[in-house]
């Protein structure tokens, strides 16, 4: 390709990439001189080349643009939507034309008559109708887009441009006067091919390969004259790997800058008017991420204009405003970059994903059952999943979020949701800062070395297995076994573990022990710990590709050489955690409960034992429990007499055993935090001392306010907490927006689909000597009558996907051995004519949630019913 072409591709790519930027502008502040100074020049520069070169049809394009602008320049005629709208079409046009110029050298043949008809009209006076504008903040004007063709590589370190936003104050430092022109110093730069950077990043990499060898051999020769050069030469290496580094690095503004031009267009194709707000785009990237996360950023700002934000009515209805917000954001967190993708709109609809995992066959209904409501969320990021009731042009076909989920981990990093039903969704990408020199620490395994990625390592622990009738030492960290799942017990929290040489089924080499090294790291918002031999020192290593060969293998990001020559395997955490099925959302690991006839109150369960108030022990199911978290005392404070912190984004409220509580008395507070929905509640305690399996059959009852008396646990007396009473100290009304339960004065059928109010329902309803059953929904109730099982009384939600309480009690009552059986329906709608459509569908009592003494009565006088009529 001639020098004067490539040039000339290269100045017409960064004019495009600008007109996109300042004709948004333009669109928010028409009457702006400056703005509409720049896109002329812009694009007559485009044009004047054009007749240089010999490129017709690009300058025909060009030109009708230029004869609209020149109109628009003068005053004649004014900047409305349907004239930007007219301009971003012959952009496009240019666009197309020159990437085909940098394909082949030559012009790609077209028809752009509809294109400059359109302009034709718009100059001889012919204007349609405006039509809606998108609204777009930013913290920063996004830096152009230089790394299609060449990048820049600075030759005088000075201040950019800066470019002051219509409508705002001119600041005294501003390079542009009224009439846009430049008055200050602009910044000294070279062009530099992007392949010349590429290779001298090459080189730094083998240099940092030999620097690590020759520090290897001076660490091991006792004395040496060449030990003061040695380290002389790390220095300087650093420092120019620091130096090319720069040179790689680009605003991730750069990523952005064409997602303003995709809202607009959405907002026109899909009817719905958004706002797209964009924080801290001078955030800096390296260029070969960079590019990497340009497809991401687009499908996820696509997937919330479709699918998250509502249309202005739906969204009145809400109390929202019409007007939509996509709010992005980034900033550097560690050695990651994290970039957050966030809506207000509707939020993911839980119940449309779990319809279509069933109908793709993805897992079955009692996988979904023992599923948090996080997992079954994750599942959008499936290939081929998408829940659009239609294939358009702008989603449907389910390959977006797939795209996000592969190109994120392709470059090791990590992709989180948080669902807000009604409020939004936000999705959080973890991304490191490069992928060509890493900081890692080098372990071993089975006579193996490995590499995990120093950013990934949370901490190293020395643990010891713990030994029946052997208490622990003073500050001892031990490993147990939970279900033959070996976990790490680390400051209150429970962390699954993965032996290495197990894991790679490596023939160990290590003499049997007592202790060993536990290596912590981050797998997406939670932890994972990877149990390894030895633990030796970081060295900064330069990564390599995983051969061809060992790309199947999910728990290796690439490799690297030693100092020694050596070439060693670079560990991915979050290809170990799915390796072994550990889902990175924060918890442990839920084991579901394989059995037909569901959750029973004789079974066996997770029970957290804690002590608060008095020495003895007390208990509460694990299930309840989404997190142990511990809490300065500084972070608690008093809001409306209640005690409260920040978690989460949101103030959650704290209640404590004690009912003479003064944070002050302690520097930290032990928390068991209970979620469902929007709902979370801290209940402050003492101490957490163990979880264990055993029954939850309350043996005697208490009189005690929170408490539903005291049961044999690993051998012990043990108070069992009434959670119901702690949650209802809250404040909030946790009853109202979902829950269901049963009992039976002998056998009670519950019929749930909320995991949560299931597990807080069998020990209340056990206590008062009940036998309970809980299933999840109506489908599995029908399955447990086909197989012949009886119950004395069923409790049901209302409110329940696939077939809810009400067409169950109606197929009940039709036909099979529980015509007879009494139906309690729990629900949060208790309006009249909400009581007269359960009472009339079959259902004995229709009560509203959540009042344990009154289902209790209700059960009694079920049951009583039950005895005279069989009389």
């Amino acid at each position: 390709m001639d020098d004067l072409l490539a040039e000339f591709l290269t100045e017409a790519n960064e004019s495009l990439a600008g007109l996109d930027e300042a004709l948004l502008t333009l669109e928010r502040a028409p009457n702006d001189v400056a703005t509409v100074g720049l896109i002329f020049r812009l694009v007559h520069t485009i044009k004047g080349t054009c007749g240089f070169l010999g490129l017709p049809r690009l300058e025909k394009v060009a030109h009708s643009g230029e004869n609209v602008l020149g109109l628009l320049r003068e005053g004649t005629i004014s900047a409305t939507p349907e004239l930007v709208t007219a301009v971003f079409s012959a952009v496009d046009v240019m666009k197309e034309i020159v990437m085909g110029l940098s394909m082949t050298g030559l012009e790609p043949e077209g028809d752009d008559i509809q294109v400059i008809n359109r302009l034709d009209a718009i100059f001889a006076g012919e204007l349609t109708s405006p039509t809606e504008t998108v609204v777009v903040r930013e913290s920063i004007e996004p830096t152009p887009d230089h790394s299609i063709a060449e990048a820049r590589l600075p030759a005088v370190v000075a201040e950019p441009p800066i470019i002051t936003k219509p409508g705002s104050s001119q600041s005294e430092n501003s390079p542009l006067d009224a009439s846009g022109s430049d008055i200050s110093l602009v910044a000294q730069t070279i062009r530099v091919s992007v392949n010349v950077l590429e290779n001298l990043m090459t080189l730094v990499s083998e240099l940092v390969l030999t620097r690590n060898q020759l520090l290897q051999i001076s660490r091991t020769s006792r004395e040496s004259r060449y030990a003061t050069p040695v380290q002389r030469l790390s220095q300087i290496t650093s420092d120019l790997q620091e130096g090319v580094m720069k040179t790689r690095m680009q605003p991730i503004g750069s990523a952005w800058s064409k997602l303003p031009r995709l809202v607009r267009d959405l907002m026109q194709d899909l009817g719905k008017p958004m706002e797209l707000q964009m924080i801290g785009a001078e955030t800096e990237i390296d260029r070969q991420v960079l590019e990497l996360v340009r497809d991401p950023l687009t499908h996820m700002v696509r997937n919330s204009a479709d699918h998250g934000l509502e249309h202005p009515e739906e969204r009145r209805v809400a109390g929202k405003p019409a007007v939509g917000t996509i709010t992005l954001n980034a900033f550097h967190e560690g050695g990651h970059i994290t970039i957050q993708i966030s809506d207000d709109g509707r939020g993911l609809a839980v119940d449309r994903i779990r319809e279509k995992i069933l109908t793709k066959g993805l897992a079955t209904e009692l996988q979904l059952a023992s599923m948090s409501t996080a997992a079954i969320e994750r599942f959008i990021l499936h290939p081929g999943f998408s829940t659009a009731a239609q294939v358009t042009s702008v989603s449907g076909r389910g390959v977006g979020m797939d795209v996000v989920k592969t190109n994120i981990e392709q470059i090791g990093g990590t992709i989180e949701l948080e669902n807000r039903p009604g409020r939004g969704t936000t999705f959080t990408i973890k991304i490191p800062l490069t992928l060509a020199i890493v900081s890692a620490l080098i372990v071993e395994s089975a006579g193996e070395r490995f590499a995990i990625a120093q950013s990934s390592v949370a901490e190293l622990v020395h643990a010891e297995l713990a030994r029946p009738g052997i208490e622990a030492r003073l500050g001892q960290t031990l490993v147990e076994e939970i279900d033959g799942t070996r976990i790490l017990r680390l400051r209150d929290q429970l962390l699954p573990l993965v032996t290495l040489s197990d894991l790679l089924q490596l023939p160990s080499t290590a003499e049997a022990q007592q202790g060993m090294y536990v290596v912590v790291v981050a797998v997406g918002s939670g932890s994972l710990g990877i149990v390894v031999d030895r633990v030796f020192d970081t060295e900064e290593i330069v990564v390599k590709p995983v051969a061809p060969i060992l790309r199947d293998i999910t728990m290796f990001s690439g490799n690297t050489v030693l100092g020694d020559g050596t070439v060693i395997m670079i560990l991915d955490p979050n290809g170990i955690a799915r390796a072994v099925n550990i889902v990175s959302a924060g918890a442990a690991r839920t084991t579901a409960v394989a059995t037909t006839g569901g959750v029973r109150s004789e079974d066996e369960t997770a029970i957290l034992l804690f002590r608060a108030g008095s020495k003895a022990p007390k208990a509460v199911p694990l299930g309840l429990v989404a997190r142990l978290e511990r809490i300065s005392t500084q972070k608690i404070e008093m809001v409306g007499g209640r005690n409260v912190t920040q978690y989460c984004g949101t103030l959650m409220p704290l209640v404590s055993f004690v009912t003479d509580f003064s944070p002050e008395h302690k520097t930290e507070h032990p928390v068991l935090v209970f979620t469902e929905g929007d709902h979370s509640v801290g209940l402050l305690v003492d101490e957490i001392v163990d979880v264990v399996h055993d029954r939850l059959l309350v043996e005697m009852g208490s009189a005690s306010q929170g408490l539903l008396g005291r049961a044999v646990i690993a051998g012990a007396a043990t108070e069992v907490v009434d959670t119901v009473h702690w949650l209802s100290q809250a404040g909030q009304d946790w009853f109202q927006p979902k829950s269901a339960r049963s009992e039976a004065i002998s056998r009670l059928l519950v019929v749930e689909d909320s995991a949560f109010f299931r597990n807080m329902l069998i020990p209340a309803l056990s206590s008062g000597g009940y036998h309970v059953t809980a299933v999840n929904g109506g489908i599995e109730a029908l399955a447990l009558r086909s197989a012949g099982a009886s119950f004395d009384a069923i409790i049901s939600d209302i409110e329940m996907p696939e077939m809810d309480g009400l067409a169950l009690a109606r197929t009940i009552r039709a036909e099979g051995h529980w015509t007879s059986v009494p139906m309690i329906a729990l629900s949060g709608r208790v309006t009249p004519a909400d009581i007269e459509a359960g009472l009339a569908a079959g259902f004995t009592f229709y009560m509203p949630k959540f009042d344990r003494e009154a289902l209790l009565d209700r059960l009694q006088r079920c049951l009583k019913l039950e005895v005279r009529q069989a009389a």
